[in-house]
């Protein structure tokens, strides 16, 4: 006996550190309620077996618990109105004592030797109307290694009752017998019945093998130990409880009660790890569709400058053209008599007409053009706004605001979500967020008189002016150039420069046009990009803190779960030995 007792107290103090430890995450995972619930567990570590004694109010919990502890007195209130208004805990104690604990809990000290192993706890009906009973009841619960589930025998059937069966059973797991008390009040006839439909209801509800008693205090009262049904109650308590397997039965329920709730905090780490993997993959589909985007729009600023290109080098071949054949030797000549007899055109004067037509044609030509191309761009620049915005509002929630343990997390997370979809919705519908000075680096804001739109309604007229802005500041330099080349014209000498210079200058603005216009374009789009996923930036910090947070968290309670798992098979090895 000696060495079993020197097991139980090196396996209470390995409980009480593992214990300890689950303590400490659910603090980190800040969940109080959680916390308080380990906190009691551990408090209650070195108390003895306890019994939990539920049921529904005038059910005959008080009189079962007179009875069984055999006193001839009573240790609990039995009176024809609801009694036990706090949760009692009777323990051993060599003189009587009541203490109070607080306002909803006493401990009553009696000297009865069945309470050297065990200890009884009378709690308040689960139907009471008084305030707080229920959920004081309910609290107790993860703390109890045997409930004792009291049904008033001729009714074990109210929904209340059984409601809190359920609780007991789905959220705990809790060892339970069932009594129907005051069997003295019905036919056996229908005693049976009963306890076959409380046997029939418990077997659904997944218990195998349901203990089940009927007694009657009031039998056991009067002397008729016999037929009062407290004798089974006993035996099953002596054979499966006390004679010194009763604190080694204590630490199992104990790390039985630990590993359901560690359960607990694994699946909603779990569900926490998958809302996170689905947060980082809508992360990474925002970021994907926004470089999609900026490819296709690029691909498409690269057609535009294409088209414009092609129409610039058929109007500036032609005019080349007409250029050089103007300034052959003989055309020159016929020209330089035609002016000294006739009211024909100079040289010089045909030089000034053909750079005027070569600008108008030129202005119309690349008008054309970017009249073709920019509304499919900013189509298309649109569209990545449009995007996101779709993406955000059809974004995947798995963890829940009424999560069991989470739901301060999920909040959180919810909370975030909405923030961003606030601020992005309001993103696009104002005008500044594609018109601002962050986005025209090298430029001066556009005049109000462009952004007439609002949010994204304006892309068009941003694109148009920033191209058209480029193309014909650039032409315009050209074409100033070359007028101011053909103004220069004098002498015969001077054809093949002026040729040359045509040349020069109608290649530096087809360059200029292909760089600036793309770089322009380009950035814009860039920067637009740059913008758009600025508004995540929240939404990244949470995601890096969750992916720091459920790494620790993980860790620890992967640790947690190999420490109890050892504990329960050495509990089960010296409960085997006993």
């Amino acid at each position: 006996m000696s060495l079993i007792n020197q097991n139980t107290i090196a396996l209470r103090a390995r409980i009480d550190e593992a214990v300890k430890d689950l303590h400490e995450l659910t603090i980190r995972i800040n969940h109080a309620e959680l916390a308080k619930t380990v906190s009691d567990l551990r408090n209650r570590i070195n108390d003895p077996f306890m019994f939990v004694i539920v049921g529904e109010v005038k059910a005959g919990k008080s009189s079962f618990i007179n009875a069984l502890l055999q006193t001839e007195r009573e240790i609990t209130k039995v009176a024809p109105q609801p009694m036990t208004d706090t949760i009692q805990q009777i323990v051993y104690g060599e003189t009587e004592e009541i203490i109070v604990i607080n306002p909803f809990l006493k401990k009553i000290l009696i000297p009865v030797d069945i309470l050297k192993e065990v200890a009884i706890v009378d709690t308040p009906g689960t139907n009471t109307i008084v305030e707080h009973h229920q959920e004081i009841t309910e609290s107790f619960i993860p703390a109890s290694d045997l409930i004792v589930f009291v049904f008033e025998a001729k009714n074990p059937y109210r929904q209340s009752a059984w409601d809190f069966f359920k609780f007991i059973h789905d959220e705990w797991r809790k060892k339970v017998i069932f009594v129907l008390q005051q069997k003295d009040l019905m036919s056996a006839e229908d005693l049976a019945v009963n306890m076959n439909g409380v046997r029939e209801y418990a077997e659904k509800q997944g218990i195998h093998q349901p203990q089940i008693f009927a007694t009657s205090a009031k039998l056991e009262k009067d002397g008729e130990k016999t037929e009062s049904g407290f004798i089974p109650v006993r035996h099953y308590i002596l054979e499966n409880i006390t004679g010194g397997k009763a604190p080694v039965l204590k630490l199992e329920n104990s790390v039985s009660t630990c590993l359901r709730i560690n359960d607990s905090i694994r699946e909603g780490l779990d569900l926490r790890q998958q809302q996170w993997e689905v947060d980082l993959e809508f992360r990474k589909d925002i970021k994907s569709t926004l470089d999609n985007q900026e490819l296709k729009s690029n691909r498409q600023v690269d057609q535009l400058v294409e088209n414009i290109l092609a129409g610039y080098d058929r109007t500036t071949q032609v005019k080349e053209q007409e250029l050089r054949e103007g300034l052959s030797f003989f055309s020159l000549v016929r020209r330089s008599i035609s002016s000294i007899f006739t009211k024909k055109t100079s040289a010089k004067e045909w030089l000034e007409t053909l750079a005027k037509d070569l600008e108008k044609e030129l202005n119309q030509t690349l008008r054309d053009k970017l009249h073709d191309g920019i509304n499919d761009l900013a189509d298309n620049v649109q569209q990545m706004a449009k995007l996101i915005d779709l993406k955000i509002n059809q974004s995947r929630s798995l963890l829940h605001n009424d999560h069991e343990i989470f739901s301060a997390i999920a909040e959180r997370r919810h909370n975030i979500f909405r923030e961003l979809q606030d601020k992005f919705e309001d993103f696009i519908k104002k005008s500044e967020s594609f018109t601002d000075q962050s986005l025209f680096p090298d430029k001066a804001p556009l005049p109000g008189s462009f952004a007439t739109g609002s949010g994204i309604a304006v892309i068009g007229l941003i694109l148009a002016v920033i191209t058209q802005g480029a193309v014909f500041d650039i032409t315009g330099g050209v074409l100033t150039t070359i007028g101011i080349l053909f103004a220069g014209f004098a002498t015969n000498g001077k054809r093949r420069k002026i040729i040359e210079g045509f040349q020069s200058e109608i290649n530096r603005g087809r360059t200029k046009i292909d760089t600036d216009v793309n770089a322009q374009l380009k950035q814009y789009i860039k920067r637009l990009k740059e913008r758009i996923d600025s508004n995540f930036d929240p939404f990244d910090l949470m995601l890096e803190k969750e992916k720091e947070q459920l790494a620790i968290l993980n860790q620890e309670q992967a640790l947690i779960t190999t420490r109890f798992a050892v504990l329960d098979t050495d509990i089960k090895a010296v409960l085997l030995s006993l």
